[in-house]
């Protein structure tokens, strides 16, 4: 499955992992401001800024996992299966595709609070992008350097909330996963303490055991409790080195290897890729499964009033630095 967080240092940065047992071969993608963006249900729009994520290029058309405009404003899509609920096209309404959601987004907010006005006006519809590409089941968190909200299209209707902790994993409901935290907070960075029975003489019997109780599972519960301390915790420097090293400690947390999440069929879940991009700067940053040295890629380094998406396969055979 997938964890999304949020970090901020003296900038700042917004990332995610995509874990999952193939992948259908993504590419950092830019799209310029003049690419027009062909919406279903919403005309097209010719001008709009700039952004830069991981996609599925399929048609000329980027399907973003993950993406940031040129204005800091940053977006991701998770797994949400069987709670993931889109309608049929409805009068009155901006009806956006499920698929669209990220570009509709991100092409005409500067931040949170205008993405906010949009939402009260959307429909997400259940068109979907090809018979070979069936809708993907998601919600989505949707950040800038000062909140952050999570969006879910479910039975009810969207529901939006704010996201205090800037994290979003996939089921439960994200109500349901900040009530989880409730059950851990206990928990603490620092050594632990008797608490358990003063008739006892329990005592810490070695050093590291800061955060003792933290779940250790690859359940997407557990992985929100756990990127949520993580995140919650985390402690940096304001360099960009120091921040985008800390930032990828910080999904490291909830890295999945394979062989340890067994989905049938002699395949497995992994983190395909992690990414962190700085939102200030528009420069993304990744690592893949197979190459744990971060590659960067600078949106303003590119012709940003061009027509066509800007495309950069994964780099995925291991960096290896020799030293002797």
């Amino acid at each position: 499955m997938c964890t999304a967080a949020t970090y901020k240092t003296k900038d700042f940065y917004f990332g995610r992992t995509l874990d999952y047992e193939f992948s259908y071969g993504d590419e950092v993608t830019v799209t310029p401001r003049n690419y027009p963006f062909h919406f279903r249900s919403m005309g097209v729009m010719e001008n709009h800024y700039a952004m830069i994520g991981m996609a599925y290029v399929t048609q000329d058309y980027p399907l973003y996992y993950d993406a940031v405009n040129e204005k800091g404003l940053g977006m991701a899509g998770l797994n949400f299966v069987g709670n993931a609920y889109y309608r049929e096209k409805a009068e009155g309404k901006d009806n956006v595709a499920q698929f669209e959601f990220i570009p509709w987004i991100l092409s005409q907010c500067a931040s949170v609070k205008e993405a906010r006005v949009l939402l009260e006006k959307i429909n997400l519809d259940n068109t979907q992008f090809s018979k070979e590409l069936p809708l993907a089941q998601l919600h989505w968190i949707i950040a800038d350097r000062d909140e952050a909200i999570t969006v879910e299209a479910v039975k009810e209707g969207i529901k939006v909330y704010n996201n205090p902790v800037g994290v979003l994993t996939n089921n439960p409901t994200f109500e349901e996963q900040m009530f989880q935290l409730n059950n851990y907070m206990s928990l603490s960075p620092k050594q632990p303490k008797n608490c358990f029975c003063d008739k006892l003489n329990l005592k810490a019997y070695s050093r590291g055991m800061g955060a003792l109780g933290l779940p250790g599972d690859l359940s997407s519960q557990s992985r929100f409790v756990r990127a949520a301390f993580t995140k919650m915790n985390s402690v940096s420097g304001e360099s960009e080195s120091e921040s985008i090293s800390q930032f990828f400690q910080l999904l490291g947390s909830v890295d999945q290897q394979r062989g340890c999440c067994d989905v049938g069929d002699g395949k497995f879940e992994i983190t395909i890729y992690t990414s962190c991009c700085n939102t200030d700067k528009g420069i993304y940053y990744y690592t893949s499964y197979d190459n744990h040295q971060i590659t960067a890629v600078d949106m303003h380094k590119e012709n940003l009033d061009g027509n066509s998406p800007i495309r950069y396969p994964l780099i995925k055979g291991e960096q290896i630095n020799m030293q002797n």
